[in-house]
């Protein structure tokens, strides 16, 4: 599939991209480039490849929940902060 001055045109128009005119020919080159490697990856046999979300395996990352003793009203409300008079 070879890409044109119109497709690169279209594509820019749904983009909503402005594409000086002096710049087309080297996007549509551009693009036409990523459409042929593109072409190329479909002709590989990926019928023994298992399809995966991601490359490497994700877990949780935050510790485990461990319930520790904490302070009780009391002796929270003991805490007294210093008054700050300016």
């Amino acid at each position: 599939m070879s890409i044109s001055k119109e497709d690169v045109k279209y594509i820019a128009a749904l983009a909503r991209i402005d594409v000086p005119e002096d710049k087309l020919e080297g996007f549509t080159k551009s693009l036409g480039g990523i459409v042929q490697y593109v072409e190329q990856l479909q002709k590989l046999d990926v019928s023994n490849v298992k399809p995966t979300s991601h490359a490497v395996p994700v877990g949780n990352v935050l510790r485990s929940d461990v319930v520790k003793p904490s302070l009780i009203s009391k002796e929270a409300l003991v805490f007294k902060v210093p008054l700050i008079i300016e």
